[in-house]
């Protein structure tokens, strides 16, 4: 009986200790799901708050720096200088004296001939990132790419101007930019025709999200609802009647091409 008993024992023991690691194993990746994205926030925010320091300190005069008279490193002195001199600036362009100022500025710029098209570029990116228009860069779609059955999201931006319209054939045509996964910031850019553009009641921060995490992360949190599957089954209908009617318009073309 009493062998019986400390086998016994001893079997619950070894049953039990992969319980216990599977616990703390649960445990350690918990804690991990909730420490890894605040230390990468507080991190990213670290890394840009010494960044913009390291930027604007050599033009602040050491007399004038905090660390001349204190024993430690006050972060941050230059994030505030260079927001308080962006916000004057903007304050002075938008009066008609720093108006002029700008256009005699940009002016000089415009007449330099390896300046001007690298001056020109960076202005536009940073009029359309920062512009308070709703239709620059503020629509997500699918078109079917790379290959018939495979859709890919896009971010819609505006429509090609009369110069490019005029040379693309007789149909409406957006502008669409492709990213890629995981690294958002580059893709493909084309025109692609309005009619084979599938529009998503998702938005742009959604989409980026669900790139950047290949699809683990999906619009709406819980991909399991009730109300997340009826969309994810309603976008698919969607998607297989675009593509009906796009081998609709192959067919029917087919004939034409013949003769």
């Amino acid at each position: 009986m009493t062998d019986n008993n400390q086998s016994t024992t001893a079997a619950s023991a070894v049953k039990s200790s992969p319980g216990i690691v599977s616990r703390i194993r649960t445990y350690f990746l918990t804690g991990l799901v909730v420490a890894g994205p605040v230390a990468i926030t507080l991190w990213l925010i670290w890394w840009f708050v010494t960044w913009v320091d390291g930027l604007v300190r050599p033009f602040i005069p050491r007399a004038y720096r905090p660390e001349t008279y204190l024993p430690v490193e006050i972060p941050g002195l230059g994030l505030i200088i260079a927001f308080v001199a962006l916000t004057l600036l903007g304050f002075l362009t938008a009066n008609l004296i720093g108006r002029k100022l700008v256009d005699f500025g940009e002016g000089i710029l415009n007449r330099m001939p390896i300046v001007r098209p690298i001056y020109r570029t960076a202005k536009q990116i940073f009029q359309t990132l920062f512009s308070k228009s709703e239709s620059s860069f503020r629509r997500v779609g699918l078109v079917e790419f790379p290959s018939p059955g495979m859709w890919s999201l896009v971010f819609l931006t505006q429509p090609p101007n009369e110069e490019i319209s005029n040379r693309l054939p007789a149909t409406e045509h957006v502008s669409a930019f492709m990213p890629c996964t995981p690294n958002p910031t580059t893709g493909f850019f084309f025109y692609v025709p309005r009619c084979d553009v599938i529009d998503l009641d998702i938005t742009v921060e959604a989409a980026m999200t669900l790139l950047m995490s290949a699809g683990i992360v999906q619009p709406g949190g819980e991909s399991q609802s009730p109300g997340s599957q009826a969309r994810l089954a309603a976008l698919a209908e969607t998607a297989r009647a675009a593509q009906a009617v796009r081998k609709g318009k192959h067919t029917a073309a087919e004939p034409t091409t013949a003769k």
